[in-house]
């Protein structure tokens, strides 16, 4: 499945926070019925011609994008952005160790700070569709029950 987007990863919208935690949500009942769902390829053509191209080829990011494109559907910039926001997402907690405290893992699925979620729902996205790290930690270090240090909650 190839989407062909006339604007750059960059310039997608803001999303709403609970449309990011329902897009969670659906992506994790996906998950747990091994819906994995198709390879999709994501060509973003920027403003002066040249393009991006991201392809989703893991069995997880497909299924998360499956998940979105099933609920919200992804014909939109913001479906599309939703999908985005939502692999960046989990990205960032996978690779980030400071983000260890703003979310829970349980057996009855992951609980997300809130000031997470609204931070995940509008900070831009880089030109390779994910958060840049420090711009985010950034914005939730000034958060109420956040510490400046870690970005961890306090």
């Amino acid at each position: 499945m190839t989407y062909f987007v006339d604007l750059p990863p960059e310039a997608l919208p803001p999303v709403l926070g609970r449309d990011l935690a329902a897009a969670w949500e659906a992506a994790r009942d996906a998950a747990a019925d091994a819906a994995w769902g198709a390879g999709r390829l994501f060509r973003f053509r920027r403003p002066d011609g040249s393009v991006t191209d991201l392809a989703l080829s893991d069995e997880d990011a497909r299924c998360w994008a499956s998940a979105v494109d099933g609920t919200v559907g992804m014909q939109t910039s913001y479906g599309l952005s939703l999908c985005l926001r939502l692999l960046a997402l989990v990205d960032l907690l996978a690779r980030a160790p400071w983000t260890a405290n703003l979310f829970q893992i349980g057996r009855t699925g992951t609980a997300l700070h809130p000031a997470l979620l609204s931070t995940a729902a509008t900070a831009q996205l880089t030109a390779d569709a994910r958060f840049d790290e420090t711009g985010f930690r950034a914005r939730l270090a000034f958060l109420p029950g956040t510490t400046p240090s870690t970005g961890a909650l306090a």
